[in-house]
């Protein structure tokens, strides 16, 4: 399997576009003025705590204060079931990193359990020394990177880079790192280095903590087009494509000093047509903003996201197959599975997502559905739990959300819905001004109204010219109606004439 990455940049969005065998699989879009905050790290106060929810509210700086869990919180094992109010104050400082975008009305997500990333590692201050490795790792190398994390942890040289101006200079310092699937194979001495640079982050982060103000920025994560060679872990590049001649050059230093491997990978794109129309990449992004996507079959995905969940369904369409109808529906779910997933990693979905495939009989089709939505599901990078096929036929699955869905991202809530999906028709508008006008003429003793509304509604009112008649007849008054073309559906006045 070959990958591909192209990356757009503009002064103020980068785009990357991932592309499997010449089909778009993952976008990501990043604009300077709503800039992913996970991975950030601030120095917090804390402005309220909730000992009811095990939880407190943090000052970091942002328009919205963030949410600390107990849970979430870095303590000793001794301390580690101790209520909330006796760990966190009012007005307390402390260093957190976001681990969960703002999303809708919520606040980010925070932990003090910091972590940095690198390539090959991930670091891990303020908690017992400690080596995870990637599970993906297996056999001899698994051992062999264990212990080259742990020799160069025990030599000293670390912790010399660490405690050279750390807070209390001369106390051992505590920390573990994860050594991430993309290490599988590497040298000692690029192991080495990453643990080295991955230090050299934390002691300028110390550094700047001590010297900041609360409620501020102490560590920013790389730009996408940075984080985007840093996260390559365990795919088969073949090239990387950047239509920014600055980005590339700016990508090539940094690739140069710490991913050497990405270094021959990197290309500038002087061609004439637009890098994303390559591979029809906006035309597959308009698609993904669609709720109806076709299968090639004959059948078709509806996908509904809302703030709770996203329901994606399947259904048969025009696929009438040529045996049977349990054998066109057990091909339809088939193929729907890798559409599925496509679309899920596509549109960035996470949190809840329920399937709802069409029912199967054959218990060893059922089997092979759940299967290949497993072996889909593997090339995905974020975190995704699926359970078994209920007797409805529905699919119950989560999938780790980091970050803003490729909808919430590229679209507003409609202003004539407000993000319903549907409006009143005219018809039930036009009996909500009748009622409104019944209200009105008792209320304020009326007798004269000027009804200003859309051309719709405004028509169909005048068609009704009996039940207006009845109407003025009952409050012994006049009733008028005038067009204002700027006014939605759903939109009136009533006005006392």
């Amino acid at each position: 399997m070959s990958e591909e990455v192209l990356i757009n940049v503009t002064p103020r969005e980068t785009r990357v576009a991932v592309v499997e065998n010449g089909v778009l699989q993952e976008v990501i879009v990043e604009r300077v003025s709503k800039r992913g905050l996970v991975g950030n790290i601030y120095k917090g106060r804390v402005c309220r705590v909730l000992p009811g929810m095990q939880a407190a509210f943090v000052d970091v700086g942002l328009e919205r204060a963030a949410f600390l869990h107990a849970s979430d919180i870095n303590l000793p094992p001794p301390q580690s079931n101790n209520n909330i109010s006796e760990i966190l104050h009012e007005g307390q400082n402390l260093l957190v990193q976001v681990i969960k975008n703002p999303l809708g009305t919520k606040g980010a997500r925070l932990t003090t359990q910091i972590s940095i990333p690198s390539r090959y590692l991930v670091f891990l201050p303020d908690i017992e020394p400690n080596i995870g490795v990637s599970q993906r790792i297996i056999g001899t190398e698994r051992e062999r990177l264990l212990m080259t994390v742990k020799h160069y942890m025990e030599t000293g040289k670390l912790w010399e880079e660490i405690d050279e101006q750390a807070p209390k200079a001369g106390e051992r310092f505590k920390c573990g790192f994860i050594i991430r699937t993309a290490a599988d194979g590497v040298e000692e001495d690029t192991l080495q280095a990453d643990m080295e640079f991955l230090s050299r982050i934390w002691k300028s982060i110390q550094i700047k903590a001590r010297e900041a103000k609360p409620a501020s920025l102490v560590y920013e994560d790389f730009p996408l087009k940075i984080r985007t060679m840093r996260d390559m872990s365990g795919m088969n590049m073949t090239r990387v494509l950047v239509d920014s001649r600055s980005s590339f050059l700016e990508m090539t230093a940094f690739a140069e000093e710490f991913i050497p491997d990405i270094h021959p990978l990197l290309e500038y794109y002087t061609g004439e047509r637009p890098i994303f129309d390559l591979y029809n990449v906006e035309e597959e992004i308009t698609v993904a903003l669609k709720r109806h996507i076709e299968l090639k079959s004959g059948g078709y995905l509806i996908i509904e996201q809302t703030e709770a969940m996203t329901t994606i369904d399947v259904n048969t369409g025009k696929f009438v197959g040529h045996r049977n109808l349990e054998e066109t529906i057990y091909k339809t779910n088939l193929e729907a599975t890798q559409a599925i997933v496509r679309q899920i990693r596509l549109r960035n979905l996470g949190g809840i997502i329920i399937l709802d495939l069409i029912d199967m009989v054959d218990s060893e089709h059922r089997r092979q559905v759940l299967r290949s939505l497993e072996k889909h599901l593997e090339k995905d990078h974020a975190k995704t739990h699926i359970s078994d096929i209920s007797a409805l036929g529905l699919v119950q699955m989560t999938r780790k959300r980091t970050r803003e869905s490729l909808e919430h991202i590229l679209c507003d809530v409609c202003p004539t819905c407000n993000g319903r999906g549907t409006v009143k028709s005219a018809e039930t508008i036009c009996y909500e001004i009748l009622r409104e006008i019944t209200r009105e003429a008792r209320q304020f003793d009326a007798q004269n109204f000027l009804v200003y509304a859309s051309e719709e509604v405004v028509d169909l009112l005048i068609e009704e010219s009996e039940t207006i008649e009845q109407l003025e007849h009952f409050i012994d008054g006049s009733i008028r109606f005038q067009i204002e073309p700027h006014y939605i559906q759903e939109q009136y006045d009533i006005v006392l004439a």
